[in-house]
């Protein structure tokens, strides 16, 4: 299922938009969800990151699209932005804020399928990749390659990446169900490592990202069988 969203003002170019995508999704047998609002005001106001592509005009009232991108961005960095514009130019800023592409009004269906064909394929190569954390104040959809370990500590997890420690509810049980099938094994009861950032094993210790974690006795011959085959699988 693709979770589509539309920030379009005018009510005709709107329903050309959805037109499209219903006409892409039977000829494709896509399986889409598609929500539309009126502007990007509409869009922002209480995001959420549950969205796959975001189809965005950039000329609106209240909340213009690249304005809208921007607030989205700070809560959605891996959702693929595609721009709709009357002037190629302004397209341009789209690079600041990570989008995809643009297309150009009048929005030709050939043109619209070909810029949703590309999007669909970065969305695959996504698939699977992606996780959503509940936080304290909401939800994050993040790269989990991003997470280099999880900690738990008094009955609350921190998730350690290259950016700095997110603090989240949760037990170490739950999170390992979440990241299951993404190379993630517990070096001991304290700890969920993603194997992509181990650097260095010792005789009790695993260097992830730099920092040194214990590996207990108890774990130890799982953890490290599950480099063995990772490493043999050519993960890193």
């Amino acid at each position: 299922m693709v979770r589509i969203a539309i920030a379009e003002d005018d009510p005709a170019y709107r329903a050309t938009l959805e037109e499209y995508l219903e006409r892409y999704r039977r000829e494709n047998g896509l399986e889409a969800e598609v929500t539309a609002f009126s502007d990007g005001l509409a869009l922002t106001e209480g995001y959420r990151p549950v969205y796959d592509l975001l189809l965005l005009d950039i000329e609106m009232p209240n909340l213009d699209g690249m304005s809208a991108a921007e607030k989205i961005r700070a809560a959605d960095p891996e959702v693929v932005i595609i721009f709709i514009t009357n002037m190629a130019q302004y397209a341009i800023k789209g690079y600041q804020v990570d989008a995809l592409d643009y297309v150009l009004k009048p929005v030709s269906y050939a043109a619209f399928a070909f810029k949703m064909k590309k999007a669909l394929a970065m969305i695959r190569r996504r698939e699977g990749a992606d996780v959503v954390i509940h936080m304290a104040g909401g939800l994050r959809r993040m790269n989990a390659d991003e997470i280099r370990y999880v900690e738990v500590v008094s009955h609350k997890l921190y998730l350690h990446t290259g950016d700095g420690v997110l603090s989240v509810p949760g037990t170490l049980r739950d999170m390992e169900v979440q990241l299951e099938g993404r190379h993630f094994v517990r070096c001991n009861k304290c700890y969920l490592v993603n194997l992509r950032h181990v650097r260095e094993v010792r005789q009790n210790t695993v260097d992830v990202g730099g920092e040194q974690l214990l590996i207990s006795r108890p774990r130890k011959k799982e953890f490290l069988q599950a480099l063995t085959d990772y490493l043999g699988g050519g993960g890193i």
